[in-house]
């Protein structure tokens, strides 16, 4: 089945300087994990994301010590978009605000009433700063959960339908919508309703789903589905673990999906199986790790493939790939054969290759 490229669409919004929705690229978030009353840590923890690709940056603002950390960090990354967590008090959404947050994260379920989600959307409405309305499994309104009595992807779905009206009745369509669950199913199920009821630009992401070896599986199964279909602006793969480290799985994940907006190197390389002659597990890994040491001026497609079946053949779309035979490799670009290289000289060559493709000669 081919890759659906068909994109949702979502109205163009924008993040301080970042714009999401409408044909722009996808944008990665995360959040930081740093006491948000400690400064220094907190502005040395975004750095990092930055520097690993990170797009849109969170933190959480739990009281009203925190308006000094984003007056810090809006200082420090003028042009990082910078949204605030904002949880029960209505007035730290209003502070942070003033304090210079590019977009405020709310859940009008735990907000309060009608006249303090009026007050927070007058408080955006100033700077016309978006507001992200966030639902997940653990935020239902209590009417909603008793209506289907567990929650379910309806019920995510509605929640979410319900508080958006609930910014809108205050003549405001700012707004950015995200729906999670720990569920990959219910999550994938309440987002596809959310996307055929609204164009507000939406947030993706599998909430709270583990550590890097289980909660990226997760959440590529849920955020890759969405993305298959169209749907998703900006996306968080959350991750018990540094904050980079989701950074770097958004990444593997938009590439693999031809989704990113870096030039990268995509490595193809078959399993292999009892016609392979080369040691091609220990070829794959040397030179994946090699790549890392070189940085992509465009797009390139390497293919390492282990017998004559699956290469050149297999991978002709490649830019450049090797086909394994017995104490040799076929080297060949764009399907057509350029010479024999010994094993023993396979890796080095290959890459010698790959840097004068990669400059362009």
């Amino acid at each position: 089945m081919e890759y659906n490229s068909f994109r949702r669409k979502s109205r163009l919004t924008a993040i301080g300087k970042t714009a999401i929705g409408l044909d722009r690229p996808i944008a990665i978030q995360s959040m930081t994990n740093t006491d948000p009353h400690d400064v220094t840590a907190t502005l040395t923890q975004i750095g990092q994301l930055q520097a690993a690709g990170c797009r849109i940056v969170r933190m959480a603002y739990p009281d009203h010590a925190c308006a000094k950390t984003v007056e810090a960090v809006k200082n420090a990354y003028p042009d990082l978009p910078l949204v605030a967590d904002i949880h029960f008090d209505y007035r730290l959404a209003i502070e942070a605000v003033d304090a210079g947050a590019d977009k405020i994260r709310i859940n009008p379920g735990n907000i309060g009433d009608s006249g303090r989600i009026k007050a927070v959307v007058n408080a955006c409405k100033v700077k016309n700063i978006p507001i992200r309305v966030g639902v997940n499994s653990g935020s239902l309104q209590k009417e909603v959960l008793a209506r289907y009595d567990r929650v379910c992807a309806e019920a995510l779905a509605e929640s979410a339908l319900l508080n958006v009206r609930e910014v809108e009745k205050n003549d405001y369509d700012n707004i950015v919508v995200a729906v999670k669950s720990s569920d990959v199913r219910t999550m994938i199920r309440a987002t596809r309703m959310v996307a055929e009821q609204t164009e507000y630009p939406i947030h993706i992401g599998v909430t709270e789903s583990g550590t890097v070896s289980k909660g990226s599986i997760k959440s590529f199964v849920g955020i890759g589905s969405l993305l298959c279909d169209g749907i998703g602006d900006t996306l968080r793969i959350s991750l018990t673990d540094h904050p980079v480290r989701e950074v770097e799985e958004a990444k593997k994940l938009l590439a693999s999906l031809s989704l990113s907006e870096e030039k990268q190197f995509n490595l193809i390389s078959c399993p292999t199986c009892g016609r392979t002659c080369i040691d091609l597990i220990d070829l794959a890994n040397r030179v994946e790790k090699a790549l890392e040491s070189i940085t992509p001026k465009r797009h390139l497609d390497i293919a390492l493939m282990g017998c004559a079946v699956n290469g050149p053949g297999e991978a002709a779309g490649a830019d450049i790939g090797i086909a394994g035979g017995k104490g040799e490799a076929l080297l060949f670009k764009k399907g057509k054969k350029v010479r024999m290289i010994p094993e023993e000289t396979l890796i080095e060559e290959l890459l010698e290759e790959i840097e004068r493709l990669n400059a362009g000669e």
